[in-house]
């Protein structure tokens, strides 16, 4: 029995010491002090590395015998890769080794390698790239560094001599380093791409977050009710709504469907919709496979926005044949199969090549799916450049039949006839172009901001050794601006059957007196056989 409690004594000092061993393993983020990485593009790290090196002083001694590398400028990769092995990113809420991806050291690699081997020197065995995972690993996460004119090539530079020596590093002095794109002042090396955006947007406070989920909430609520009642009105009377203002109803039903977009979001809710729980952090979705609530979103969002704003080129286009071309509702009438063709076709072949790029990606800010939150290249091609050509087209056709309008006023009271009718009519049609032009210029605006500076705030945020004052991150104001711009228009579009038609319809729907008055309805005339009756309401 007394052999027995020295035994149990040491197994429960082993458990002790393995659960601080366990303990000590858990990454504790600190301050970079190494100088060849302070201004890296982050600012914390954590020891021990994967080199083993207890201390970022450890580390600094050995990383900076590569520092003539970095000053000659062998590959502008080589600094973020050697800073991302020896003083490797920490974050808050991911909390496990960040390596740098494969492509990183092997650019580095091509540009330094051959540099290296003129001077007897091999590419060290322990940072070889065979070891660092692939982009797109979905087992390990891993950082890149992209630059837009990267070259790899390594650099006619002349052997040192005893005349022209390699000058040490000097912590005190100010290095040029690798600038990042759009980068910080000297030794700041900012420009991070591809870095998975957190679920929740990092420019907004709390209170803003919490502010912008009640604010869309409240727009898509009401735009639902108003295209609701316009599309209802619609189909309890659809003679009354004849070319050229049938696309009006068209549009709204569209609108109607992008505030049920949001209204699932609104349901759902953002983490459910934009966000993602891959590699252990909450982040948005990013240029992959999404799931099917995100996806429903997307083509609600998308595909119905995209639709509504053809329906809009298309009443610009009917309108014009009505007052330019002289064209009557039947005319016009006869083109709608090639009308419905146009308008849902093209947003659908959009979709779908969207859809096929994995172009689909969250929006921080809403909590809803999209395409050109996180690439800017889609942004262009997909959402701002078709929403200008159609603005542009549609003006164009509304501005047209304004012009020929006026002139038909101006000869209608020249040969003394009055034109109250057709006033009213120019005034109704000027009143619901305002009402949609204005919203869809301020949604291009709000676009062609973002994708200006959309890059600028990436390295202002990414980069903490940026110290200009003045900088800014976006504008809080623009974005609820657009949102709110996006759903304007559906709200509006109701304006156009706001009058005692309207009620008139409801009233007959409800109390079921237009199915008795269809009912009232004999033949006159006519007798036997013969045709030439005529239809009599009584």
């Amino acid at each position: 029995m007394e052999r027995r409690v020295p035994a149990a004594w040491r197994a429960l000092l082993t458990l002790v010491l393995l659960g601080r061993a366990a303990a000590a393993v858990e990454l504790r983020c600190q301050e970079i002090t190494v100088p060849l990485c302070k201004g890296v593009g982050y600012n914390r790290t954590y020891m021990p590395n994967r080199f083993k090196h207890d201390t970022q002083d450890e580390a600094g001694l050995e990383v900076h015998q590569f520092w003539p590398l970095v000053e000659i400028r062998c590959s502008p990769d080589l600094r973020f890769f050697l800073c991302a092995m020896y003083t490797p990113i920490c974050l808050d809420d991911y909390r496990k080794p960040l390596p740098p991806c494969r492509a990183v050291c092997e650019r580095a690699r091509a540009g330094c390698a051959p540099l290296m081997r003129q001077y007897g020197f091999p590419w060290p065995d322990r940072m070889r790239c065979e070891l660092l995972p692939e982009q797109g690993d979905r087992d390990t996460l891993c950082m890149d560094y992209n630059r837009s004119h990267t070259t790899t090539a390594a650099p006619a530079v002349p052997k040192p001599t005893a005349d022209r020596p390699l000058k040490p590093y000097n912590p005190r002095k100010k290095s040029h380093g690798v600038r990042g794109g759009g980068g910080g002042g000297p030794g700041c090396f900012c420009r991070i791409v591809n870095c998975a955006v957190p679920c929740h947007s990092p420019y907004l406070s709390p209170e803003e977050r919490s502010f912008t989920g009640l604010w869309i909430g409240l727009w898509s609520v009401l735009c639902f009710v108003s295209t609701s009642v316009t599309v209802a009105t619609f189909l309890i009377d659809m003679d009354r709504f004849q070319y050229p203002e049938r696309p009006i109803i068209f549009l709204s039903a569209c609108y109607m469907f992008v505030s049920v977009g949001y209204i699932v979001r609104l349901i759902a809710g953002h983490e459910q919709v934009a966000c993602t729980r891959a590699y252990g952090a909450a982040h948005v979705h990013y240029s992959s496979p999404v799931p099917g609530l995100c996806t429903l979103v997307f083509v609600l969002l998308y595909f119905f926005g995209m639709a509504s704003s053809l329906w809009w080129v298309i009443l610009s286009l009917t309108w014009f044949l009505a007052a330019a071309m002289k064209w009557g509702n039947e005319a016009i009438a006869g083109y709608a199969r090639y009308f419905h063709l146009a308008a849902w076709v093209i947003p659908c072949v959009k979709s779908v090549a969207v859809l096929a790029l994995s172009s689909v990606d969250g929006d921080s800010v809403a909590g809803i799916c999209y395409v050109g939150n996180q690439n800017l290249q889609t942004l262009r091609g997909f959402v701002l450049a078709p929403l200008l050509l159609y603005l542009l087209v549609g003006t164009g056709f509304l501005l047209a039949g304004f012009v020929s309008l006026f002139r038909i006023r101006r000869v209608i009271k020249q040969g003394g006839t009055k034109t109250d009718k057709l006033e009213r009519l120019m005034v109704r049609i000027g009143v619901f172009t305002v009402l949609y032009t204005v919203p869809a210029t301020v949604i291009v605006a709000c676009y062609f901001y973002e994708q200006h500076h959309r890059l600028t705030w990436e390295v202002t945020h990414n980069c903490t050794c940026r110290t200009d004052p003045n900088r800014a991150g976006p504008d809080y104001a623009v974005f609820m601006l657009r949102y709110f711009m996006c759903l304007l228009v559906g709200i509006t579009s109701g304006a156009w059957i706001w009058s005692g038609k309207t009620f008139e319809s409801w009233r007959t729907f409800c109390t079921g007196s237009g199915s008795e008055k269809k009912k009232k309805v004999v033949v006159v005339g006519g007798g036997g056989g013969g045709g030439g009756g005529a239809v009599h309401h009584q």
